[in-house]
């Protein structure tokens, strides 16, 4: 089953659609404008932010998170950074006019926007705006009445299931077609910032693909792309990948993002991934059908022949180029009589040969 998102359709036979994930590594409003201005550059289809309420969303105020920072790009060396999640949230959290200001940012560029969100609210802040989609968190994927808001409002729903067993991810797609929207796209999001290659687990697209009709995706949290062109290469019908101006910045997920130089060099690898998988079945080109010609062999005799001579395998040899008769058709020539003489090392025509 394909998707529908904004003009573009998400799904197998589809080329794969690339989203740029901004949501954690802006730092304010001109930050998030300036990025949605690079990945419209480097030509991705969509930019991702995320919406995001601290003083609502988290409780306890001393809650701590951890990640990883990079601090030398010559020898790859990070360090743990444990800092209250609050006051990670509350760097990239923005207003409603500000929203609104990131969209219509995104418009003039010709770049899809969407989100991720949390609240009632925020779900209608995105109907408003006029969002081709609506992603739910990992953390979401059992937040039943939230599935059940995002599912009513007929938006493409883009389900995270980082952390979720495939029981729950099971659970949440049945809650969001009982209330009659199919328009869903599954998400693999290892955890981790970065993500571990232990628990990459990327076998887990082919799972979920054969698992649902739905299209997968597979959003990236591991430095550089080679886990991007795997996933698509597995079938992963989307890829979204976090983008930032400095790897070296010391927030969340700074680390293993792309930055402008590297983002039409990544775009440019999945656009030619689609192109190099062509179709199920082997087409061969015109250009290709000449070439192949030269390389193949062609019907020739070894030594002089007479006519009337009937035709023999030791007779017979088989030389490049293919413009005569193919080998493949040696069962045919064998005991046929010539029609007329034949020199050593002559190519054999159909028209030297009786009925």
């Amino acid at each position: 089953m394909n998707v529908r998102f904004g003009k573009r359709v998400v799904g197998d036979g589809h080329p794969c659609f690339i989203t740029f994930e901004a949501g954690p590594t802006h730092s304010g409003l001109e930050s998030a404008k300036a990025l949605i201005t690079e990945a419209a550059k480097a030509g991705a289809d969509a930019v991702k932010f995320q919406v995001i309420n601290p003083d609502r969303l988290v409780a306890d105020r001393s809650q701590l998170f951890e990640y990883q920072v990079l601090v030398d790009r010559e020898t790859g060396r990070t360090e743990t950074v444990v800092e209250p999640l609050y006051d990670l949230l509350k760097r990239r959290a923005l207003s409603d006019h500000e929203w609104r200001e990131l969209k219509r940012h995104a418009d003039h560029h010709g770049i899809v926007f969407f989100a991720t969100v949390g609240f009632p609210e925020e779900v209608e802040l995105m109907r408003q705006l006029g969002c081709a989609s609506i992603k739910i968190a990992s953390g979401d994927v059992n937040h039943v009445p939230l599935l059940r808001q995002v599912a009513e409002t007929g938006m493409c729903i883009q389900l995270d299931t980082g952390n979720a067993t495939l029981g729950e991810i099971e659970a949440a797609v049945d809650i969001i077609r009982s209330c009659g929207n199919e328009n869903i796209i599954i998400h693999h999001c290892p955890s981790g910032y970065p993500a571990r290659l232990e628990g990459i687990n990327l076998n887990i697209i082919r799972t979920l693909k054969s698992m649902f009709p739905y299209p997968v995706a597979y959003s990236d949290h591991s430095p550089g792309w080679d886990m991007d062109v795997a996933a698509v290469a597995l079938g992963a019908n989307m890829v979204e990948k976090t983008i930032t101006f400095d790897r070296m910045t010391r927030s969340v997920e700074h680390m293993f993002s792309l930055e402008p130089p590297d983002m039409t060099r990544f775009v440019e690898t999945i656009r030619s991934l689609h192109t190099a998988f062509g179709a199920r079945r082997r087409i061969l080109t015109p250009a290709e059908l000449r070439k192949r010609q030269e390389i193949r062999r062609s019907v020739h005799v070894k030594h002089n022949l007479a006519a009337g001579h009937r035709l023999s395998l030791s007779d017979l040899d088989y030389r490049r180029p293919g413009h005569g008769i193919p080998p493949s058709e040696v069962d045919r020539l064998v005991g046929r009589r010539l029609l007329r003489d034949k020199s050593a090392g002559e190519r054999l025509e159909w028209s030297d040969l009786e009925e």
